[in-house]
């Protein structure tokens, strides 16, 4: 089987300026934002992830927060139209990279704007998060470009949060995980499973039992412990007071040779 593939960004000497939406804004330690990039990095090339690292963006602080680029289905890669103007400038890098491992490529539109975080693929389910960076023509499109593959695309009003990753993903058998605060309509989902700390509610599945998540969410992971899987915690407490998770720090190509 290929290795599965993740595209990554290292942050650059301006992450301290990320944008913050939902959250007061705290200090932010570049030096110790990269170490712990570096380790997640690391975390997923131990479990047998090949990682591609695009261009620097160093004027863009939020850049890292790489997986607002693009959506991947199949190997169709759509690029982002980001609902915040000012994040733009770091769509062309991720773009290259996406077209140099082979991806097929598509693009959302001027007057929709979409973020790669408000997309959550469960099967050939595709849900998207209708909210601050998500626009509706940013839906139409999405469904325009993936509908015709296989998708069915589910869009889900969000307010809460920043991105519908900010409030739910899914464990491995497509249970989506949430904390109840921040999920507005946790009957749009077939399954549903509530976790008592908000960053529990950011999986990354790195294969088989193994999941990714974020060491602040200790009583979650004891939770999916206890469930059969195997949590992997990594500390990404600087990304979090950007608003930032285990899921937006990569884009994760599962289909594609390495």
């Amino acid at each position: 089987m290929p290795s599965p593939q993740a595209l990554v960004r290292r942050p650059g000497p301006r992450i301290a300026e990320g944008l913050v939406t939902h959250v007061e804004r705290r200090p932010v330690d570049p030096a110790l934002a990269l170490d712990q990039w570096e380790r997640y990095v690391r975390t997923l090339r131990d479990h047998g992830w090949h990682t591609t690292e695009v261009a620097p963006a160093d004027d863009c602080p939020d850049a890292v927060f790489i997986e607002d680029t693009m959506v991947v289905f199949r190997n169709v890669a759509l690029i982002a139209r980001p609902g915040a103007e000012v994040r733009r400038a770091e769509i062309p890098a991720a773009r290259r990279a996406a077209e140099a491992l082979g991806c097929s490529l598509n693009e959302v539109r001027a007057p929709g704007t979409l973020d790669g975080g408000d997309i959550l693929k469960i099967g050939d389910t595709v849900y998207v998060g209708r909210g601050g960076r998500t626009n509706a023509e940013g839906v139409r499109q999405l469904r325009a470009a993936f509908e015709p593959l296989g998708a069915r695309v589910v869009a889900v009003p969000i307010s809460r949060v920043l991105h519908l990753k900010s409030a739910v993903t899914a464990l491995p058998d497509g249970t989506v995980i949430g904390h109840p605060a921040l999920v507005e309509d946790p009957a749009l989902f077939p399954a549903f499973r509530p976790v008592p700390e908000e960053a529990g509610a950011h999986v990354v599945l790195l294969g088989g039992d193994a999941l990714l998540m974020a060491s602040s969410a200790p009583r979650t992971a004891e939770l999916f412990a206890g469930l059969g899987y195997r949590p992997v915690l990594v500390d990404i407490g600087e990304f979090e007071k950007l608003e930032g998770c285990v899921t937006c720090l990569s884009i994760r190509l599962r289909g594609l040779a390495a």
